[in-house]
């Protein structure tokens, strides 16, 4: 992989921390763009990018992207050759709450990036997607080719909407552009409000967790460096100057079936509360990774138990974490 200028937003954030693992081993000069939103406390990723701060081929650079000013500056400033972009308003629950925050981080946030992008010679723009744009498909296994009329959340609208603007400014400036529609990503530094890092750590401390409806929802759960891994093969991808791929692990797991494997993880009984269904929620996740495996050579190889008990071993080893 040829050394290059790569900016990644979200980058003190879950995923994005791990590919800036990933990316600083390659030898790769990156900047990581984050907002350190209070979403969820702030501490939590300022652990992720400690040992970050170390590299001489490290800047962070703290930010909102929603500003354009401020972004057009930061464009002028570091002339960055690659932008993978995986900052966002996240959450499925929150989005119908407040539905306002999202169209301003994930739709306008991503057109300020475009803007920039293409007035500044970026090389290629990697937008981080989700398993969210698929909403109530019915068709099973979700392939990138379905067609997305079953949005079920604000938040999978904001993400449908930001891959809409992607192919549009490849369509208008030849931006070579690629949309990664993530799949249930989880690991260690996950954020502490998704479903398995709560599990953990409510479990670890003697409380009750919810299961909404009667835990048969089943999601395609995907370890996070396997994650990372398709986003490499994106950045190397040369066929198309256009593309949408998945990232999962093409193996979803109803709920209660994935409580009973996060308590052998923990080696501890949960106390479960069933509750009502959500808004916005979706009854399964599942990717076809057909088309990520011939054309990107992705190749997730973490297995849901393996994943579980390294991610259960962290929080163990981080006790400060378990709050």
């Amino acid at each position: 992989m040829n050394k290059q200028k790569i900016l990644v937003t979200g980058g003190a954030g879950f995923i994005g921390s791990h590919l800036v693992d990933a990316l600083l081993d390659y030898g790769h000069h990156v900047i990581c763009l984050d907002s350190f939103d209070d979403f969820y406390p702030i501490f939590c990723k300022e652990e992720n990018i400690k040992e970050h701060l170390t590299s001489k081929n490290y800047l962070l650079i703290k930010g909102d992207i929603s500003n354009k000013n401020f972004i057009i500056k930061t464009f002028h400033e570091i002339q960055p050759e690659i932008v993978i972009h995986l900052a966002a308003r996240a959450g499925v629950r929150p989005s119908v709450e407040n539905p306002i925050n999202y169209e301003n981080t994930n739709i306008k946030g991503t057109i300020n990036l475009l803007e920039a992008a293409v007035k500044h010679g970026v090389k290629k723009f990697i937008n981080g997607s989700s398993s969210s744009v698929y909403g109530l498909n019915r068709s099973i296994p979700f392939r990138e080719s379905d067609p997305l009329n079953q949005i079920a959340s604000p938040y999978a609208a904001s993400k449908l909407a930001a891959e809409a603007f992607c192919h549009a400014f490849n369509n208008i400036y030849k931006l070579p552009i690629i949309n990664l529609r993530f799949f249930t990503v989880y690991g260690p530094r996950q954020r502490p409000d998704l479903a398995i890092r709560k599990f953990m750590i409510r479990i670890l401390n003697n409380e009750s967790i919810s299961i909404y409806g009667d835990g048969g929802t089943s999601r395609d759960y995907t370890y996070v460096e396997d994650v990372v891994s398709g986003i490499l093969k994106a950045v190397e991808y040369k066929d198309k100057d256009y593309d949408i791929f998945n990232l999962g692990n093409s193996s979803p797991i109803k709920l209660i079936d994935l409580v009973r494997k996060i308590e052998k993880a923990i080696g501890k009984e949960a106390i479960i509360k069933f509750e009502p269904i959500q808004k916005g929620d979706v009854p399964i996740t599942f990717a076809d990774i057909t088309k990520s495996k011939k054309q990107l050579g992705y190749a997730p190889n973490t297995s849901l138990d393996e994943g579980l008990k390294i991610m259960a071993n962290w929080l163990l080893d981080n006790q400060n974490l378990k709050n």
